[in-house]
């Protein structure tokens, strides 16, 4: 009984640290890029549209595509443009 009550701590433990400390990890710092996102920077969405901020308000986000300026939710924008440019 002992035994398998240790094996059932120590299951969960190695499942919380490989699957959630990650993932937790994750969604900080995506919230603390949307929270930086200042006008001027080159963005990409998660529809991958590529595009510079114009203009920030709490929720919403303008983006220049060039021709288009489209308004967008925060939680649409994925990474900075430079990021991507760095992995490649």
């Amino acid at each position: 009984m002992n035994q398998q009550l240790i094996f059932f701590v120590l299951f969960i433990a190695v499942f919380y640290i490989f699957i959630f400390l990650p993932q937790i990890r994750k969604s900080k710092k995506q919230k603390q890029f949307r929270e930086s996102l200042s006008k001027g920077d080159k963005v990409v969405t998660n529809g991958g549209i590529h595009g510079k901020i114009e203009s920030i308000s709490d929720l919403t986000v303008v983006v220049n595509t060039g021709d288009v300026n489209l308004t967008l939710d925060r939680s649409a924008i994925n990474m900075e443009a430079s990021a991507l440019i760095n992995k490649g």
